[in-house]
């Protein structure tokens, strides 16, 4: 390179000052000149390589070796997934622990329902359409992949602790909120949905797979960008790739990436990858320091993602040359990565599952991190403890794995290069000491079925009856962390429940005989004919809170006790605002709201807030508690109900999931 080269590059951001500064003065090839690309225009075509860098640069390490440049990474903050025969990631370790030997134990799990020997999307038209805002008709219309994925998008963003006011934090480089990417891989999309629209409407039915990410982002509110990378076992990962360069160049905040595969035939595994296979699934992924700084919990770091078509070249030859690519990109050698997921290594653990391919591989590779511990490969019987590596001085390095898939017929080969997350002490799990008086605990859903069935999951997963942690400083601990979860992390719906409690034993208790009242009343109206599951329980004051502008200091002693033991403050109140009419009584988006609010949670005015909570204002937007750990909860339960054909929605019962 000449002078102007060495500058051009430098301006371009491709040179860091130190090096181009060698390179200029002619310094020692051993100095920092040895760390520069030296790539030419006359080199071979470059696999695209997402790298994270410091400030948004990509840079690269020496294709030579030599010792790493500086790297961030992209932390994967949530993940969420169903796969044959494992409803989550914690049925899905245990069948890859297993190494394949509980084949024959399917659950009700499987991403499409299926039972046993069902085809590709058997049972997949249980959807829950109310929960998402649409009509039953507008569900049977979205091809079943679509469902799978609205369903999992969501209770991923739910698992980060960010469908409620955190999700505001997520912003573009222009400051603009909400700014989530949407990047998914399927499957080919089924022409059932052009069948059944209208004739007005097919065009957009038909070309469901591409406007997918547009319609997912309509349907969540989110406002970064998006794209399809469509099937091929590499897809996940291509759509990876693509999501990573939209969080460099600022384009989003975070970024959620999403797959489903439902292939034809049984459901079982083999060791090379013989069988259909389900599986749908998602990750968010957010840069690192960023993860750090708002208490995200990182399951994993992406150091570096390498992507390309072999063109004629030798498959094999192609993905050899990509896990260069992607090693010299983070400035790692071979010999520092431990674990290598394929195509190959997926199938004995879910079969042949299409797009959702380099998810699974990518899943098994985040839990074996997670864990430590190093699943069977094909043809082996037993897990195996995985120590950390050591470098020459003896230092622990993290441990690191690689995720690859072969390119096929029409589609891309693609390579990831996973971390483990930096280890730190245990943290807290409140900012803050819980509060005498209580907490106030919030919480909302689309209909009072749901709002009961979301209580009783959080009761039952986070809150059991025979808990030690009840009534001890912990417990008490916990309570604030959860009322604090509820209120930063989860979307604020119609359907709204509040309660004051003292620890958690009493939140539970409430909670459970909240959902068992509940339960009782549906079995005596039917469903959707109650004016309001409030007007029960002291709703009906929604205008007397607006009156009093919500200041009033009482007890909640005109709302029913649902709770039983524990008086006002562990009783539940309820209301229904699906048919509130108006503005509300307050004004939220005024700054003068803000404050008051904000004074409210200061002054731990509990049941003022509440009963605004209860009259439809959003209290959780002025709650100034400030960044802390996210707390991990149980995501809000979906009522699935079998669709029936556009026009004829079934009057089946719901299965709680």
């Amino acid at each position: 390179m000449d002078h102007k080269d060495i500058l051009t590059r430098f301006k371009n951001g491709d040179l860091g000052r130190e090096q181009a500064a060698a390179l200029l003065t002619g310094a020692h090839p051993g100095s920092a000149a040895r760390h520069a690309p030296l790539t030419t225009a006359a080199a071979p075509p470059r696999a695209a390589v997402s790298q994270p860098p410091p400030a948004r640069a990509l840079t690269t390490a020496p294709a030579g070796g030599g010792p790493p440049l500086p790297a961030d990474g992209y932390a994967i903050t949530a993940l969420h997934g169903r796969f044959s025969d494992a409803d989550g990631l914690d049925a899905f370790w245990r069948t890859a622990v297993l190494g394949g030997r509980d084949a024959g134990r399917r659950t009700s799990g499987s991403p499409a329902g299926a039972g046993a020997g069902a085809g590709a999307g058997a049972g997949a038209g249980d959807f829950d359409a109310v929960f998402f805002g649409l009509t039953p008709q507008d569900a049977a219309l979205m091809d079943p992949q679509e469902r799978l994925l609205l369903e999992v998008l969501w209770q991923t963003l739910e698992t980060a602790g960010c469908t409620g006011a955190r999700l505001d934090t997520l912003t573009a480089a222009d400051g603009e909120p909400r700014a989530v990417g949407v990047y998914v891989a399927h499957d080919p999309v089924g022409r059932a949905a052009v069948a059944q629209a209208p004739a007005g409407d097919a065009p957009a039915a038909a070309g469901a797979g591409v406007t997918l990410p547009a319609r997912l982002s309509t349907l969540l509110d989110l406002r970064g960008p998006g794209h399809c990378a469509g099937g091929g076992g590499a897809a996940f990962l291509v759509a990876l790739h693509q999501a990573l360069s939209a969080l460099r160049a600022g384009e989003c905040g975070a970024a959620l990436v999403g797959a489903v595969g439902l292939r034809p035939g049984p459901a079982r595994r083999h060791p090379r990858g013989g069988g259909g296979g389900q599986g749908v699934g998602a990750v968010l992924l957010r840069p690192l320091a960023a993860a750090l700084a708002a208490g995200d919990t990182v399951h994993a770091v992406v150091r570096a993602t390498a992507v390309a078509h072999p063109g004629r070249r030798a498959r094999e030859a192609a993905a050899d040359r990509l896990a260069r690519r992607a090693l010299a990109a983070a400035g790692v050698t071979a010999a520092g990565v431990g674990l290598r997921e394929t195509e190959t290594t997926v199938a004995a653990t879910t079969g042949d599952t299409g797009a959702a391919t380099g998810l699974a591989a990518l899943v098994r590779a985040v839990l074996q991190l997670r864990h430590g511990t190093l699943l069977p490969a094909p043809g082996d019987s037993s897990a195996a403890p995985w120590a950390r590596p050591h470098d020459q001085s003896g230092r622990e390095l993290p441990r690191r794995a690689t995720v690859a898939v072969r390119p096929t017929a029409g589609s891309p080969a693609a390579h990831v290069l996973l971390e483990e997350p930096p280890r730190h002490g245990p943290e807290p799990i409140t900012a803050g000491p819980a509060a005498a008086s209580g907490e106030l605990v919030l919480l909302s859903a689309p209909t009072p079925e749901h709002l009961a069935a979301t209580a009783r999951r959080l009761a039952d997963r986070v809150l059991p009856a025979d808990a030690v942690e009840h009534g001890t400083q912990d417990g008490r601990r916990l309570l604030a962390a959860l009322a604090r979860e509820l209120r930063l992390g989860r979307a604020v719906r119609d359907c709204r429940l509040a309660v004051v409690a003292r620890d958690t034993g009493e939140l539970g208790a409430a909670l459970r005989a909240f959902a068992e009242d509940q339960a009782g009343a549906d079995d005596q109206d039917a469903a959707g004919d109650r004016d309001g599951a409030g007007d029960r329980d002291g709703a009906g004051d929604r205008d007397g809170a607006g009156g009093r502008d919500g200041a009033g200091d009482g007890d909640g002693a005109g709302d029913q006790d649902r709770a039983g033991a524990g008086g006002a403050r562990g009783s539940v109140r309820c209301a229904d605002l699906r048919g509130a009419q108006g503005p509300g009584v307050l004004f939220g988006e005024l700054p003068e709201t803000r404050a008051y609010l904000a004074a409210l949670w200061r002054g731990r005015r509990l049941d003022a807030l509440a009963r605004l909570w209860l009259a439809g204002v959003d209290v959780s937007a002025a709650d100034t508690a400030g960044a802390a750990p996210v707390l991990a909860l149980p995501t809000s339960a979906l009522l699935r109900r079998p669709l029936r054909e556009a026009g004829c929605p079934a009057t089946d019962g719901p299965t709680p999931s």
